[in-house]
C-alpha cells in the first residue's frame, strides 16, 4: 500500500489569500507543521453523526478516518484530495509554477524515474495544469559548502574527486538526470534544476547532459558569500544561481509514522508499531518514506505566492487494512 500525505494550499487559511515570499519557516518544519494542521481540519469536517456513527470521539480516532482519507487502488490519500477543485484562480500563462523535488536517502536509484513521474502527476493534477516550469531536484547526501567550493579544485587533484560523492553516486546524479531530460522533451517540465551543486560538481556533471540545468540552487547556511568560482562558471555556462532555506533532512526517518500514528498528536491512521498487538483497524507494516515534493505557484505579474503545498509518499510493507 502507498500512503500519500497532502498538506492542500498552505497558502489559505479559511478562504483564498495571497502571502509575499519569502517564507520564514524551514521546509521540514513547513512541511510537518502544515501536514498536521491538514490532517485536523479534514478530521474537524466530518459530521458529527458520521464520528459518532463510526465509534469515533476525537480527532485522532482510528475508526473514523475512512471518512477523510480515501482509497484509490492501492494508495491511501491522507487526507482525501478533492482534484476536481480548481487549482489557480487564473489563466494558466499567468503563473510561474516550480516544483522541487526531494529524493530521500537509503531509497534505491532505480525508482527515481517512476517517484519522478508521481509527484510530476500529482501536483499537475492538484494544480490543473499540462506542465511546470521548473523542476529542482535535490539529491541526497549533497550538500553545499562555500567554503570548500573555494577549494574543490585543489582538493580533486590529487586523490580523484574526494571532495564529492563516489564514481557510483556519481553516475547515479547522471542516471537520474537522463530521466528528467525525457520528462523534459515531452514538455511536462520545461527547464530542470539542480541544487547545492559547486563549480566543481557542476562542471564535471554538465559534461554528461543533453538538457543542461537552468538553475543551480544553494543553501547559504550563515548568509555567507557565494564563491566567485561558482559564479563565475554558473554565469559562464548562463546557469541562475539561487539560494533557498530547505533543510537536507525533510522528512526525517519515524515522522510518518508520529504523524500518522494513535495517541493524542498522531492522525490514528497507523498503528504504533510494524507488530503492534491490538488496533485491529489501523494499518501496520514497516514505513518507508519514497519522496517529498514542494511545488509553488507565483503570479508573475504581483510577484506573489497563490498556490503552495506538499504531497509526500511512502510505502507500507505487509500491511492490514480492513
Amino acid at each position: 500500500m502507498k500512503l500519500i500525505l497532502s498538506t492542500s494550499n498552505i497558502m489559505t487559511a479559511g478562504g483564498p489569500s495571497v502571502i509575499r515570499q519569502p517564507s520564514t519557516f524551514k521546509s521540514n518544519v513547513e512541511l510537518i507543521n502544515s501536514l498536521r494542521a491538514n490532517f485536523q481540519a479534514a478530521q474537524q469536517s466530518i459530521p458529527a453523526e458520521t464520528t459518532t456513527a463510526s465509534g469515533g470521539g476525537g480527532g485522532s480516532s482510528s475508526s473514523s478516518s475512512s471518512s477523510w482519507t480515501k482509497r484509490e487502488d492501492d494508495a491511501l490519500y491522507i487526507p482525501a484530495v478533492d482534484f476536481s477543485q480548481r487549482g489557480l484562480a487564473e489563466e494558466r500563462s499567468q503563473y510561474d509554477i516550480t516544483v522541487k523535488l526531494f529524493y530521500l536517502p537509503g531509497i534505491p536509484v532505480s525508482r527515481r524515474c517512476a517517484h519522478t513521474k508521481q509527484a510530476i502527476e500529482l501536483v499537475l493534477k492538484e494544480l490543473h495544469v499540462d506542465s511546470i516550469d521548473l523542476l529542482i531536484v535535490s539529491f541526497p547526501g549533497i550538500t553545499f559548502d562555500a567554503e570548500d567550493d573555494s577549494e574543490e579544485e585543489e582538493d580533486n587533484s590529487g586523490d580523484g574527486g574526494s571532495s564529492y560523492e563516489h564514481e557510483d553516486d556519481f553516475d547515479s546524479l547522471v542516471q537520474t538526470w537522463k530521466c528528467l531530460e525525457s520528462l523534459h522533451e515531452q514538455g511536462k517540465i520545461l527547464q530542470l534544476g539542480v541544487a547545492e551543486f559547486g563549480s566543481e560538481r557542476l562542471a564535471r556533471f554538465l559534461e554528461h547532459t543533453r538538457v543542461k540545468p537552468a538553475v543551480n540552487q544553494i543553501n547559504l547556511k550563515d548568509c555567507c558569500v557565494v564563491p566567485k568560482s561558482l559564479i563565475l562558471y554558473a554565469k559562464e555556462q548562463k546557469i541562475d544561481l539561487l539560494t533557498h532555506n530547505d533543510c537536507n533532512d525533510i522528512l526525517p526517518k519515524g515522522t510518518i509514522r508520529e504523524l500518522l500514528g494513535p495517541g493524542e498528536k498522531g492522525a490514528g491512521i497507523l498503528a504504533s508499531a510494524p507488530g503492534q498487538e491490538g488496533d485491529e483497524d489501523l494499518v501496520k507494516g514497516d514505513i518507508e518514506t519514497q519522496w517529498v515534493v514542494k511545488y509553488t505557484a507565483v503570479v508573475k505579474d504581483r510577484g506573489v505566492v497563490e498556490n503552495k503545498g506538499y504531497f509526500a509518499l511512502a510505502d507500507v510493507g505487509s500491511c492490514v487494512k480492513p
